[in-house]
């Protein structure tokens, strides 16, 4: 019993790692390249002074979208991909934490019954809530 337990463990964690590494990789790989173009560049200049609200580089703009419209290990790939401090990577693994995958879970929501209107919302209002109070503090800090 406890073999056929450590079998079925083995066997649901490889599967578990090759369905996050098909979305990590390839995200962490596109945000690398991108690097090295004047793709990022353009992103963060363009983004620089939404993102200043929240005391983050314009970079962070990637991520924030990354991981509303896709999920948060997506995200965490593009986080790993660009260099923030750790009071930044904070920031968005809070907001993140708010309003991560909005079409996935915006579908469960409709499926519910509820306002997906309000949901969203609700949703993004708090994660922006949250990324302005904690800019905020980082600033101060």
């Amino acid at each position: 019993m406890f073999v056929s337990s450590v079998k079925e463990g083995v066997k649901k964690g490889m599967e578990t790692t090759w369905m996050l590494a098909k979305v990590i990789i390839p995200v962490y790989f596109v945000v690398t390249f991108l690097q090295y173009t004047p793709a990022i560049d353009w992103i963060a200049e363009i983004f620089k002074p939404v993102m200043a609200i929240f005391n983050l580089p314009g970079e962070a703009a990637i991520i924030l979208v990354i991981g509303n419209f896709l999920n948060l290990f997506a995200a965490i790939a593009a986080i790993k991909a660009i260099a923030l401090t750790p009071a930044e990577i904070t920031i968005i693994s809070v907001m993140l934490s708010f309003s991560h995958a909005l079409l996935v879970e915006t579908a469960v929501t409709k499926k519910l019954g509820m306002s997906v209107s309000k949901v969203i919302a609700i949703r993004v209002g708090l994660a922006i809530i949250a990324g302005f109070v904690l800019g905020r503090v980082g600033a101060i800090l």
